[in-house]
This record gives structure tokens, C-alpha cells and sequence, in this order.
């Protein structure tokens, strides 16, 4: 069985290129990040962690924790982020893991149990491994997304779901499509009308089961 949306991730002991971590212990109490990459020194996968170095402010401020997977070794992760540092002027601050026997990659489901790496292979067998994970503070899997080798990640997305995920989590309000900080929210339809007017005091019914509020400060 694959790992799904609310399923708490495996407490793996995972070596990174900043020593050798527990899955549940560098999670704590925070939100966290984990994004995957199929090979060290890729075209892509350079610029998407570029992306995330940028946005460590970001990161901070919504209290939340980011760390790479790539399936390649702690001396190519320490090499490759002169590169990434060299290529988006931000250096790479956050650990990745070493992912060498897959453990990471096949207990998060994104390669088969009897996938192997291949002498001389390329990023091609182990393309799969290219998904985004927000985790909660729960440890549990909030969020999963995936993409192809040939497209690069929208990583202002990610920040975006992350507020929508820390907003839904704090308020218990749902979240509207392309919503962002400071739009309005909608009600649950467990919440009665007289409920949500306590609450959010005015609110627009749309239909009888869209109602759309502004978050109360």
C-alpha cells in the first residue's frame, strides 16, 4: 500500500549532506517540506533548488522546514550545490538526503519495491522520483504533487498551498480555487448559518452549499 494524504510518513534514519537524520525528529513540531529529484546535476532539478534557496525567507516565516531527495551520494549533494548556488545566487542551506538504496524514494511510493539503480544509469530510471510532499506538524502527508523530469516545478504553488493548508488547518475553513492570503475563505457546509454568523459574522451564500466569508482577524 502506497502512502496517501493524511498517512503519517515512515520514521526513516536518512543520511543527508548534513549528517544522518530522523524523518520524525528533524519534522518536530513544524510544518515540513519534502521535494525529490531523480539525479544530482540536472538542468531542471538545478533550478528547482535554486527556487527553494531563494524562499528560505518564505519558509521561515510560515514555520516550516524544507529538505531535498536525490538518489545520489553526500559528496555529489555537497558538490552539486556550488553549482545550484552558482546558477540562483542562493545558497542551499537545507540538507538533502542521500537516497543511494532507495529506501526514501520506495517508502514514499514514488519507485517500485523491486526497483534497483542500474550501472551507468541516467535520470530516466529513476524519473518517478519528482514529487513534492508538505507535511504537517501531525507528521502526517498534507499534500503530494508530481511532475515530469521536463517541467519545471512552480514553487510559488508550494507556498501557496502551504497557506492554504496552515489557513484550512487553523481557521477550519476550506479554501477556494487560485485563493490566496487575505481572500475570502468558505464555510464548510458542516457549519450551520447561524454557526457561521457567530464565526464570520456576514457571509455570501452562492448556492446553498457555497458560502464564501472573510477570515475573521
Amino acid at each position: 500500500m502506497g502512502l496517501r494524504i493524511n498517512d503519517i510518513i515512515p520514521d526513516l534514519t536518512v543520511a543527508t549532506d548534513k549528517g544522518s537524520l530522523s524523518l520524525h525528529d528533524w519534522v518536530g513540531d513544524s510544518w515540513a517540506i519534502l521535494f525529490s529529484h531523480p539525479k544530482d546535476f540536472t538542468p531542471v532539478c538545478t533550478t528547482e533548488f535554486g527556487a527553494v534557496a531563494r524562499l528560505a525567507p518564505e519558509w521561515e516565516k510560515r514555520g516550516c522546514k524544507v529538505m531535498g531527495i536525490s538518489v545520489d551520494g553526500v559528496e555529489d549533494h555537497r558538490k552539486w550545490k556550488g553549482d545550484i548556488e552558482t546558477a540562483s545566487g542562493a545558497a542551499a542551506g537545507f540538507p538533502i538526503i542521500a537516497d543511494e538504496d532507495l529506501a526514501v524514494s520506495k517508502a514514499f511510493d514514488m519507485l517500485p519495491a523491486e526497483a534497483v539503480l542500474p550501472d551507468g544509469r541516467t535520470p530516466a530510471d529513476s524519473a518517478t522520483v519528482r514529487s513534492v510532499f508538505i507535511i504537517g506538524p501531525d507528521k502526517k502527508v498534507k499534500l503530494m504533487m508530481t511532475y515530469p523530469m521536463s517541467v519545471g516545478r512552480n514553487f510559488a504553488e508550494v507556498v501557496r498551498a502551504l497557506d492554504a493548508l496552515q489557513t484550512t488547518e487553523r481557521k477550519g475553513v476550506a479554501t477556494p480555487a487560485d485563493w490566496n492570503v487575505g481572500e475570502d475563505v468558505i464555510i464548510p457546509t458542516s457549519v450551520s448559518d447561524a454557526d457561521a454568523k457567530a464565526k464570520f459574522g456576514e457571509f455570501e451564500t452562492v448556492l446553498p452549499y457555497l458560502r464564501m466569508a472573510a477570515l475573521p482577524n
